[in-house]
């Protein structure tokens, strides 16, 4: 027999409540002994047949409420947002604490009382449950344990379709947070660059090296009045960096020849 979870356990408490014991008995016999022939899951409801003392079998169906599609759609976005809800359901397991997201729905998972489970059995036994229908209440809290997807499906919704639902809703809360994050980086790109345009507005920073016509004496001309030189405002060279850097110090000695020639001449 599988060893059964909690959440199977919880269905046989179920069963415990029920005050006319003796018919629970006979009905858990029933599905020792192997009474039962025939189990089924249409849908939300449950079918099966068992033998009794006739030479037929009987025939009966067991049924939970169903949750309306409202209701499923605010479940199971509520089990989505949960990650540890998310990973043990597509491990076939049941959260121990997942009756909370029902709750806070209005709604159980489990049913309150026997009461709250709809069953009907051709049986000539006036009374529900009959003991063919208690086997197949015991034989459910196997068939729970196996796959706690039965209980949901008996609430209307399939292993499918839940696992589906969930995974397209953290696929797309997935592709919302990137598609922010995106967005977010491209506002803080786009606010650099606009800073970068303000500060190089004055110079071509990216054609600046590149003249092809000999240089004219009479166009060049130095401001010594500024806070920046035009080697800070032009930066790196476009040259790798052992050589850039070569360059970069041997026009710094040229541009302190040249100014302080400059300044010589202003004061002679």
């Amino acid at each position: 027999m599988t060893e059964r979870q909690w959440w199977a356990l919880q269905w046989l408490d179920l069963l415990e409540k029920y005050r006319f014991k003796k018919r629970l008995e006979r009905g858990r016999n029933y599905a020792r002994e192997g009474n039962i022939l025939r189990i089924d899951f249409e849908g939300a409801k449950v079918t099966a047949d068992v033998q009794g003392t006739a030479d037929e079998p009987y025939h009966l169906w067991i049924k939970l409420d169903r949750f309306s599609n409202e209701d499923w759609n605010y479940i199971i976005q509520s089990l989505a947002e949960k990650a540890i809800f998310s990973a043990q359901l597509l491990a076939g397991e049941m959260p121990e604490n997942i009756e909370e997201v029902f709750i806070a729905n209005g709604l159980s998972l489990f049913p309150f009382s026997l009461s709250d489970v709809h069953s009907h059995c051709n049986c000539p036994d006036p009374k529900n449950p009959c003991k063919h229908i208690a086997a197949v209440y015991y034989e459910l809290a196997d068939r729970f344990s196996e796959d706690p997807f039965v209980l949901f499906q008996l609430r209307g919704r399939t292993r499918s379709e839940i696992l589906e639902q969930i995974r397209e809703i953290r696929q797309q809360n997935a592709a919302e947070t990137t598609a922010q994050l995106q967005a977010e980086e491209e506002a803080v790109t786009e606010t650099t660059s606009e800073e970068t345009s303000d500060k190089s507005s004055e110079w071509d920073l990216e054609t600046f090296w590149e003249y092809n016509q000999p240089l004219d004496s009479a166009l060049m001309q130095m401001n010594i009045e500024t806070d920046q030189t035009v080697l800070e405002v032009l930066g790196s060279f476009p040259l790798p960096g052992t050589e850039a850097q070569a360059v970069q110090q041997y026009l710094e000695q040229v541009q302190k020849q040249v100014h302080s020639e400059i300044v010589h001449q202003a004061n002679p």
